[in-house]
């Protein structure tokens, strides 16, 4: 198994409006739509897509919106033979209002999610490459696995929503992807960074382990890498935004497919900022995954 992801399954329900409510403000939306979603399920489909051999360890609830879910992962080329479906609960929610300018905000039930459980992680790590999880299910899952040797296993999380309480597992990862406003959450800063400097400064206040690598993703301005050895500010590829829903799940998922590949960091990151710039000129969030050739093609 080249990459495993342990992540969250949700259903998205997708309102477009003109702009984003102010607290407490009504607006009328344009469009309502349903599409898979979940960082779990986003990261392991941008992987498939991307060309590595990609499965997915989570949950759903036995019911409509889980059936829904796995015909659709599994169609898009992931192994779903580890995605559990549960009595007793229902399958994740997201409820994502998209504005006319390509912003969100997404309110999320996590339902199954937060019941995702790792049975031993010393056979998850010794048949993946890669392991690439979040911050959508539960810590007592993700835990021991992330405090669990693994030679010969490449382990990257993107810490995504911020939470402060998985600080422990940042020394224990091999990469660390965060966006700006998680980065300002886990540096204790009131508002996130302003300058390139300012990032890079709060970044190398985290605390990952020795020799770890940890990206910043930056929207519209890029991505910052900072190495061990150096730190490279990369562009983000041009592109009509029309939905941003997803477009960092897809950076992640195709920076650990390049990275299984043999790509080296900077490499692989390139390729994933290639991608995300495809992914957010498409409406959806798994949907919206582009192909390898894809990816190649826009790489020129």
């Amino acid at each position: 198994m080249s990459i495993s992801v342990v992540g969250s399954l949700n259903v998205d329900h997708v309102a477009r409006v003109a702009t984003l409510p102010l607290a407490g403000e009504t607006v009328m939306a344009s469009d309502l739509s349903r599409h898979v979603g979940g960082k779990g399920a986003n990261q392991a489909v941008a992987a498939a897509r991307a060309g590595a051999v990609t499965r997915l360890i989570g949950a759903v609830g036995r019911d409509e919106g889980g059936d829904w879910l796995c015909a659709y992962l599994a169609e898009a080329g992931v192994d779903i033979s580890t995605v559990n479906s549960l009595d007793g609960c229902s399958t994740g929610q997201a409820f994502i209002t998209v504005s006319d300018a390509g912003e969100n905000a997404i309110v999320v039930a996590a339902g199954a999610n937060a019941l995702v459980g790792v049975a031993d992680p010393s056979a998850l790590l010794s048949e993946a490459r890669v392991l690439l999880a979040q911050l959508e299910i539960g810590l007592e899952s993700l835990g021991p696995v992330w405090v669990t040797p693994a030679p010969g296993c490449l382990k990257v999380l993107n810490a995504a929503p911020a939470m402060i309480a998985a600080v422990p597992l940042f020394a224990h990862c091999d990469l660390l992807i965060v966006n700006e406003t998680e980065l300002a959450a886990y540096s204790g800063l009131a508002e996130p960074p302003a300058g390139l400097a300012a990032i890079e400064s709060a970044a190398k206040r985290l605390p990952i382990g020795p020799g770890a690598g940890l990206i910043v993703t930056l929207g519209a301005a890029g991505v910052l890498v900072i190495a061990p050895d150096e730190t490279t500010h990369l562009p983000a590829h041009p592109a009509t935004v029309l939905d941003t829903v997803g477009a960092g799940d897809c950076f992640c998922g195709v920076l650990a497919a390049g990275l299984d590949a043999g790509l080296t960091l900077i490499a692989a990151a390139r390729r994933a900022i290639v991608a995300a710039g495809i992914a957010v000129s498409r409406k959806g969030a798994a949907e919206a995954m582009p192909t390898l050739v894809e990816i190649e093609a826009a790489s020129g």
